[in-house]
């Protein structure tokens, strides 16, 4: 029988700039009575990323350009947030009401960017934007966990996402280092011996809707899963092998 385990970590304090999050992490490991394996995935919420990467951003610094202006009125939004958006697309594929759908510049179709206000230090002064590259910070904490631990570990860093079709937000991979982001699982045969043809499984994304779970979405204040027993092994990756082309994409 097979056991996947997550275990929130505890004691996390506030994260702020410059802060040392391996650090942080492996005291709070510790904290738990817990010690890294072979195999563990590690799961950090974006915010903690972005924060301990300076990724606040002072609103009250932010001169919105008359796209900004224009855009903001059509989506009742504040332009210096709407600019922000705007610095950190590449494209705007849907604007109404309290909402704006972009591509990110990391490649994420996503609402305003991923720029959030929630659990922010500044109140409504301050938005957190998301980190440059996620993939990058999730390959260096790897390999200080390696350094501390002597062992092969993964790093994935979540952030919610809204979902076409569906409402609601769930936990969605936006950095993978050291585990695979996607299974592809087409030529291997069904328990009826039929090949399948499509069949990939977005791994990273459903690990990171089930830490999310534990993480809670509010005032919960466990940034830090670790989860035992992944059922895939674990290889080089990177969040890309989960974002569609353009060219395939029947909704763009």
């Amino acid at each position: 029988m097979h056991e996947l385990r997550l275990i929130a970590l505890p004691a996390i304090p506030e994260v702020t700039r410059g802060a040392a999050l391996g650090d942080l992490i492996t005291a709070a490991l510790i904290g738990a009575g817990q010690s890294l394996q072979p195999g563990d995935i590690v799961i950090l919420a974006q915010k903690i990323v972005s924060k301990a990467e300076d990724r606040v951003v002072q609103l009250a610094g932010v001169t919105p350009t008359e796209r900004a202006q224009t855009i903001a009125r059509e989506a009742n939004k504040d332009p210096r947030i709407v600019e922000l958006i705007l610095r950190e697309s590449r494209k705007v594929l849907r604007v109404k009401p309290g909402i704006i759908i972009v591509e990110h510049k990391l490649g994420f179709i996503m609402a305003n960017a991923g720029i959030d206000q929630s659990n922010v230090p500044g109140g409504d002064a301050a938005v957190l934007l998301l980190p440059e590259n996620p993939d990058a910070s999730a390959r260096k904490l790897r390999e200080e966990f390696h350094v501390k631990s002597g062992v092969e570990i993964g790093v994935l860093i979540i952030d919610s996402f809204g979902r076409a079709w569906r409402n609601g937000v769930t936990g969605t991979a936006i950095g993978v280092a050291g585990m695979p982001a996607m299974i592809d699982l087409r030529g291997n045969k069904d328990r009826e011996g039929r090949v399948l043809k499509v069949t990939q499984v977005a791994a990273a994304d459903e690990l990171a809707a089930a830490a999310s779970l534990v993480m809670g979405q509010a005032t919960e204040g466990t940034p830090v899963v670790l989860a035992r027993g992944f059922p895939y092994a674990l290889r080089e990756s990177a969040v890309t092998e989960l974002l569609r082309p353009e060219a395939e994409d029947l909704f763009r």
